[in-house]
């Protein structure tokens, strides 16, 4: 079980998670990104940018 950053709640991490997987927060459907592993924590995802063509 991991925390989430934006409301606090329990989210349920996979025990077969890797670092880096997007998890969604039940609660507040924040999208988040598994940073570490042990201990597990939990940061908000960044948001996709526009590419332009640059």
């Amino acid at each position: 079980m991991g925390e989430c950053p934006v409301c606090a709640a329990e989210v349920t991490v996979a025990k077969d998670a890797i670092s880096g997987e997007l998890l969604v927060c039940d609660d507040c459907g924040a999208e988040l990104e598994l940073i570490n592993l042990d201990p597990i924590e939990l940061a908000e995802a960044p948001s996709a940018e526009e590419d332009w063509g640059q």
